[in-house]
């Protein structure tokens, strides 16, 4: 899957990953291979992505996640550092 994390002043992550957990603000969610369509907003929390052994975790304080055809594209106010 190709993961796109921008914020508005810069390109935060692209790149291809196994899996990512959001902070939807409904609850965490987890987006895998092959997942729905969908659209949510996020709320502050930690975006977890994995490729392979890799793991890198940003806290975030909210945005929103679309997922489509393999491709998650996250838009988010600011990383926090």
């Amino acid at each position: 899957m190709k993961l796109e994390i921008i914020s508005p002043d810069k390109l935060v992550f692209t790149g291809e990953v196994d899996s990512v957990n959001l902070p939807g603000s409904a609850g965490k969610f987890t987006v895998l291979p092959r997942h729905t369509a969908l659209i949510s907003s996020l709320k502050a929390g930690e975006i977890i992505y994995r490729s392979g052994d890799e793991q890198t975790v940003l806290k975030v304080d909210g945005g929103f996640a679309e997922v489509k055809n393999d491709v998650i594209s996250v838009c988010v106010e600011n990383v926090l550092e």
